[in-house]
């Protein structure tokens, strides 16, 4: 400490010791720091009611998140368009369709007789109609959500119309190949 201050205190000492405190006023300051310090804790817990713990939210927001996509997914499993009806479009294609469709499933069930005898053969013929069908369900399913349904309906009767062009041309083949073994067993025969 300064000497100028020890020596003010030193000279006023008495003026110090003269004032002394209320006896009540320790009371006083003590009952003021309780009613301090439960205010404190009364605001402590308010806070903690209107806090969530971070792992609280997100075990909410995950659980909101799935409610969501379920919610979402039966929305979209009963959105799937229930058929179109293709004499809405064109009565025209529609019965082509249906006439294309039968021949093929005729030809079709005439080219599985063939699997019995060569299997190969078989297999080579079905995996081109296979890759037509598939274009043809692509086109089926782009039908829902074209805004042109009558270009992709003569887009789909062409698939039909190529599968049978195909089907009729495999099945000559296969006709020419087992008149050609006719005739090779008919000649070994005569020899």
């Amino acid at each position: 400490m300064s000497k100028r201050l020890e020596d003010f205190m030193t000279n006023n000492r008495g003026e110090f010791d003269d004032l002394e405190p209320r006896a009540d006023i320790w009371n006083n300051i003590a009952m003021e720091l309780d009613a301090w310090d439960e205010e404190k804790q009364m605001q402590t817990k308010k806070r903690e009611a209107k806090t969530f713990s971070l792992g609280f939210v997100l075990k909410v927001a995950a659980s909101v998140i799935v409610v969501m996509g379920l919610g979402f997914g039966l929305y979209l499993k009963n959105q799937k368009p229930a058929g179109i009806n293709l004499a809405d479009i064109s009565p025209t294609y529609a019965k082509q369709q249906v006439h294309y469709a039968s021949m093929i499933e005729s030809k079709r069930t005439r080219l599985k007789l063939v699997a019995k005898f060569d299997p190969q053969l078989y297999n080579e013929f079905n995996a081109e109609l296979l890759k037509m069908d598939a274009s043809y369900k692509k086109l089926n399913i782009d039908l829902a959500t074209s805004p042109n349904r009558e270009r992709v309906l003569r887009a789909m009767i062409r698939n039909l119309q190529i599968q049978t062009e195909v089907l009729n041309q495999q099945l000559n083949v296969i006709e020419q190949f087992n008149q050609s073994k006719k005739d090779h067993e008919i000649e070994n025969k005569d020899i």
